[in-house]
């Protein structure tokens, strides 16, 4: 018997909707399943961003108790920038030494781990990662154990002559460096190992048949495939750097402060907030720069 039989009388069957229906439902689902990421950008993101920059045009002769007025200070920027340039070259210089002393480490680990450790890969990643299972500022803090001037360390460079009786690795610029280097070294060598680890060991040993040294080799071969991941791994390192200040805090003096140590002196202790925005947005604006002249010269215009 036919299925229309079971329908009553007057009830016209209810039929399947075309497919071109289907199809213009389906395209708004991929919006909707972008919805509560867009919502969380919007409101942990985009509105701090637009009071920071509100913030940053504030009248600087404000305070918080008699309130700040919206008066479009643009001159906050130039002032901020007059007073504290040497805190912004010394926090990129900073990084960048530690970039240099992170490269020098992260490569060579990375590629040993990825190229060369065998079953003990897993391993090595536990302990190049395991230093984050704790806090940053515990692991600053026992740094600045090991570089007192009564520890260990510092006692056994005066030992073997390495260090001046007198001489002391805390509270300078060495010992900024050295925990930018250690605090930010993971965010460097896990996008190289990732990198690396998909390195096709045949293109090595072809361009060893072809009678290509090691170094040849690593230069024309490793090197450029490595690229994604070495410009990814400096970015994460670089960025974070530049704008730390518990390395600046805890192992060195007010001569080694960074940007960072004035924009949260701005905000907490002089309660300056316009000059304290202005330097934020300053910050951000010199890092976009520095990212974009340095993906202009490592050739990967097609990541931004």
């Amino acid at each position: 018997m036919s299925a229309l039989a079971h329908v009553p009388t007057g009830q016209p069957a209810t039929a399947a909707p075309p497919p071109a229906a289907r199809r213009g439902r389906h395209r708004f689902l991929p919006y909707l399943l972008l919805l509560p990421g867009a919502a969380w950008l919007f409101l942990f993101f985009a509105l701090p961003l637009v009071q920071l920059a509100a913030a940053s045009l504030y009248d600087p002769s404000g305070s918080l108790s008699t309130g700040y007025a919206l008066t479009f200070a643009f001159g906050n920027y130039p002032d901020a920038l007059a007073a504290y340039w040497p805190q912004f070259v010394r926090s990129f210089g900073y990084a960048a030494l530690a970039l240099v002393l992170a490269l020098l480490m992260g490569y060579p680990l990375a590629y040993a781990i990825a190229q060369k450790a065998g079953r003990w890969k897993n391993l090595l990643l536990v302990c190049v990662v395991a230093p984050m299972f704790t806090s940053f500022l515990v692991r600053t803090l026992a740094w600045k154990t090991i570089l007192s001037d009564n520890g260990w360390f510092v006692g056994l460079l005066r030992d073997v002559h390495l260090l001046a009786p007198d001489g002391r690795l805390l509270a300078t610029p060495f010992a900024v460096v050295l925990g930018l280097t250690y605090n930010f070294l993971p965010f460097l060598v896990l996008p190289l190992y990732a990198s690396l680890e998909r390195l096709d060991r045949r293109l090595l040993e072809a361009a060893s048949d072809l009678y290509a040294s090691p170094v040849r080799a690593f230069r024309r071969v490793t090197l450029p495939l490595s690229m994604p991941g070495l410009v990814a791994g400096t970015l994460l390192f670089f960025i974070p750097a530049s704008g730390d200040y518990i390395n600046a805090e805890l192992l060195g003096t007010p001569n080694e402060y960074m940007i960072g140590n004035v924009i949260d002196s701005a905000f907490l202790v002089r309660l300056d907030y316009p000059q304290g925005a202005a330097l934020s947005f300053l910050l951000m604006a010199a890092m976009l720069a520095v990212v974009f002249v340095y993906l202009r010269r490592a050739g990967t215009e097609e990541i931004l």
